[in-house]
């Protein structure tokens, strides 16, 4: 007999709609109702796909029960990319308070350099980086650390609470000269990460620590050890061999180096962009060589005081071969250099941009006829004390160089006004150094007042001279700088020692104050022009000597620096190494000295146009001078530019100074009697631009 089905359930009776159109269950069916329920998607797809969308579910709920920002779902790299924007380290530090997400990828920015230039700020950098337990690695988030501002109170004491920061990429130290190998060497050690490093002035380094760097620093690509004077060959040359990566080296003052080092260099590292051994005194011509021909992408070298360098230096390089990447090159008191090794360089070189052979008296016309094949490419050319230059060099260089900023022939005693006349067509110069050049009058400065092109000889505009030497240029008169002053708007710096038109105690007071490391008899006599103190004597004489016709209508004229000039030949001018720091030129050196011929300088009076703020007087007096007044003016004429009118043999026509209200004196010492009266204090024959100013 048939068993009896049951009843169909209808869908009102049913528990889910997904059983209603299951086919109906059996009564002798093994599973149970939960069973079913439990089970009641049994494929196995259809699991997985369902665990996908709850957990895209619970992730959407947890994001709306914490509302987070669009921000902080940001991918850590590109939350980086947003903090690296901001310059406050005070941001950076409200930014790590907002929450966990955004100190992880803020700590970091914020430790990379952390500032080191109060004491205590290193303190606290000490205290962090030594803290246990802490929620951050700050010992190994510090990259860059400098101490330098600290330089002379920083000790060993200072870095051995730093000596477990094993990431730091660059190091500087520059001056810390109570730093010695004990901790240096224990900062050093380990530490595979180091890029760059800086000890200039740490006398008291041996070859100890150069053995730690070659032996942990493989990475390496930056070392100065000016004035190391303890190292060795020895130690360099393992450096050499380990840290192959190295592209910038500073040995300035490394007296103890010879050949064996440098050449070890050249053969392993040849990726050098610059390196610089000034005063290196016991290299010889193989070292200099080796660099230039191994090193092809050799930019800068800087040979400052290598008095045994000589002509073979560049004679053997290959006859074929050039060196397209060499910008820089420094040959600063290479006493033996010739004629031959600087045509020699120059056909090598072709695109030698900063020239400097100041001091090699060996060289003569025949030089500059080789250097002239530089052409454009020549922007900085250092020719100081090279006393065998004439007029017609000089001439033949202008005509083929006309891209010259920088040119300086102090103490080249042969050039005249024509050499000047010549200079001034240069239409980008900025400095010129004239210094000792004794045979030249105001025609040069009227020349340098306003440029007139050869072939029109018509007047084109004020000058863009920034900074004019003339130093013991004892032909010159009051008249030719005032012409000088207010033509050339970009004027900031002016040197006039031992011009007697300017040894005047009314004029003392506006030169720039003498640097602390002069003595007392070098500050009695310091007179410079610079900054806002050509600015002051501009007004001063213009508003204290009525002379007509001394200036130029200069709107228009004043442009930026920063301005493209439109002829760019694929070289950046941040490779020109421009300036004097560029140029290998010694920094330190002091500014030229005047001789004060009078007494004791006075401020000028209340009712003087000098803010009292502004106002510069030199902090010693001069105690066993006599001042003397300008001579009575002759008889003469004035021509536009406020200038002696020259007659046909050169010789000046019009009164050599004009002082408002100046009485009959004896007249003023001769030009020798100027310089003799120096004595002891030491006579530069170049001033140097104002220290920490490294660019023009």
């Amino acid at each position: 007999m048939l068993r009896s089905r049951r009843p169909h359930r209808s869908s009102s009776d049913s528990n889910s709609s997904s059983t209603s159109t299951s086919p109906e269950r059996g009564i002798d069916d093994d599973n149970d109702s939960f069973t079913l329920q439990a089970n009641d998607s049994t494929s196995s797809v259809a699991l997985s796909i369902s665990q996908d969308l709850s957990d895209l579910e619970m992730e959407r709920q947890m994001a709306e029960r914490y509302r987070l920002s669009p921000v902080s779902r940001l991918p850590a790299e590109l939350m980086i990319a947003i903090f690296s924007k901001l310059a406050s380290a005070g941001d950076l530090k409200s930014c790590m308070l907002v929450s966990k997400d955004w100190a992880r990828n803020s700590v970091a920015l914020l430790w990379h350099r952390p500032q080191t230039n109060k004491w205590q700020s290193v303190n606290t950098v000490a205290k962090s980086v030594n803290t246990t337990n802490s929620y951050f690695d700050y010992a190994n988030l510090i990259r860059r650390l400098n101490l330098s501002t600290l330089a002379h109170e920083v000790t060993d004491g200072t870095l051995w609470p730093l000596s477990s920061c094993k990431r730091i990429e660059r190091l500087t130290l520059t001056q810390c000269s109570s730093v010695t190998d004990q901790s240096l060497v224990r900062m050093i050690d380990g530490n595979r990460s180091l890029l760059a490093l800086d000890v200039t002035g740490l006398y008291q380094i041996t070859d100890r620590t150069m053995s730690t760097v070659a032996a942990n620093c493989i990475r390496l690509q930056g070392l100065n050890v000016t004035n190391c004077k303890k190292l060795t060959d020895a130690s360099l040359q393992e450096v050499a061999r380990n840290c192959r990566h190295v592209k910038r080296l500073k040995f300035n003052g490394c007296s103890q180096l010879t050949d064996k080092s440098i050449l070890t260099f050249a053969e392993n590292c040849h990726q050098i962009l610059e390196i610089d051994l000034h005063g290196c005194n016991l290299l010889e011509d193989d070292s200099v060589t080796a660099l230039i021909t191994e090193g092809p992408h050799l930019r800068e070298l800087r040979l400052a005081h290598c008095s045994r360098i000589t002509d073979l230096a560049f004679l053997r390089l290959p006859i074929e071969a050039t060196y397209e990447s060499l910008r820089i090159l420094d040959l600063t008191d290479c006493g033996e250099l010739q004629d031959a090794g600087v045509a020699r360089i120059i056909a090598a070189a072709p695109r030698l941009r900063n020239l400097v052979v100041n001091k090699c008296r060996h060289l003569t016309d025949r030089a500059i006829n080789s250097i002239i094949k530089l052409g454009k490419n020549l922007h900085y050319i250092h020719l100081g004390h090279c006393a065998r230059i004439t007029d017609a060099g000089v001439q033949q260089l202008v005509k083929h160089c006309n891209r010259i900023r920088y040119i300086d022939f102090a103490c080249c005693t042969n050039l005249t006004d024509n050499s000047v006349q010549r200079l001034a067509d240069l239409p980008k110069l900025k400095r010129i150094g004239l210094v000792k050049c004794h045979n030249i009058t105001d025609r040069s400065l009227q020349a340098l007042a306003m440029r007139s092109r050869e072939s029109q000889r018509a007047v084109v505009g004020p000058s863009s001279l920034e900074r004019v030497h003339l130093s013991y240029c004892l032909n010159l008169t009051l008249a030719g700088i005032m012409s000088l002053l207010n033509s050339c708007p970009r004027l900031t710096h002016l040197s006039l020692t031992g011009v007697q038109a300017f040894l005047r105690e009314d004029l003392i007071v506006f030169c720039r104050e003498a640097p602390p490391e002069f003595n007392d008899h070098q500050r009695d006599v310091f007179c410079v022009f610079s900054g806002h103190g050509v600015a002051r004597l501009r007004n001063y004489l213009n508003a204290d000597i009525n002379i007509p016709g001394t200036g130029f209508d200069t709107d228009g004229t004043m442009y930026d620096d920063n301005i493209d000039d439109g002829e760019d030949d694929g070289i950046g001018d941040d490779e020109d190494g421009l300036g004097f720091v560029g140029m290998g030129l010694d920094l330190n050196a002091p500014p030229d000295i005047v001789v004060n011929i009078g007494g004791t300088p006075s401020p000028p009076s209340a009712d003087s146009n000098t803010p009292n703020d502004q106002q510069q007087t030199p902090t010693q007096p001069v105690q066993n001078i006599v001042w003397h007044p300008a001579p009575p003016p002759p008889t003469g004429s004035w021509n536009g530019m406020g200038l002696n009118t020259f007659n046909s043999s050169g010789s000046s026509a019009g009164p050599a100074a004009i002082v408002q209200g100046a009485s009959s004196a004896p007249p003023p010492h001769p030009a020798q009697q100027v310089i003799d009266m120096m004595g002891a204090v030491d006579m530069h024959d170049e001033e140097m631009d104002d220290a920490g100013s490294p660019r023009l």
